[in-house]
């Protein structure tokens, strides 16, 4: 999984996340999704959600999960991108997919992603990848589904009161659940 994929003139290195990265991870993560830093992207769920998307134990869980690739993206040294995908039979789950906001809109998410699918077809001869998205990012989930993503109105409850997922700034958010077979 330490190939190179060109997108563009941009080299990225894909490998699997180590101990080492979880603070930077971490870092890429919430700036991604969360506070001011994350309206440079458009991927931003500051209008939606305050408060943290992630924290060092729950990097650290995923990272240290047997069942789980945290896949961390690199371009000349510095970390990029980030997605974790978990091992669940047939399926394989994708998520705390996080590109760095100013790169956003330039071709890193598109790659990261069909690294992601090759990468859970190799490994674990997954036929499906499944994923959650809060239903109203309405733009990232027409991104998924020009993807080959489809939507399947499977919808899961927020964990309201639950502040490691952050401080919700609506009260009907919801989770759909998106699906990909993989062929």
């Amino acid at each position: 999984m330490s190939d190179t994929a060109q997108q563009g003139e941009l080299p990225l290195n894909f490998r699997r996340a180590a101990e080492a990265d979880i603070p930077a991870l971490t870092a890429l993560v919430e700036s991604a999704y969360r506070g001011e830093a994350s309206r440079a992207g458009w991927t931003t769920e500051a209008d939606l959600l305050e408060g943290q998307r992630t924290d060092p134990e729950g990097v650290a869980a995923v990272v240290r999960d047997a069942k789980s690739i945290l896949l961390a993206v690199e371009r000349e040294g510095a970390l990029v991108a980030c997605c974790q995908l978990e091992h669940r039979g047939a399926e394989a789950y994708f998520g705390m997919f996080a590109v760095s906001p100013l790169l956003q809109g330039g071709g890193v998410g598109r790659a990261v992603l069909a690294e992601a699918e090759r990468t859970v077809r190799a490994e674990w001869g997954a036929e499906r990848m499944r994923m959650q998205v809060i239903r109203q990012r309405e733009e990232l989930i027409a991104w998924y589904e020009r993807r080959g993503y489809r939507r399947t109105g499977e919808l899961s409850p927020f964990p309201y009161g639950d502040e490691r997922f952050g401080l919700p700034q609506r009260p009907d958010l919801a989770f759909e659940l998106l699906v990909k077979p993989l062929g």
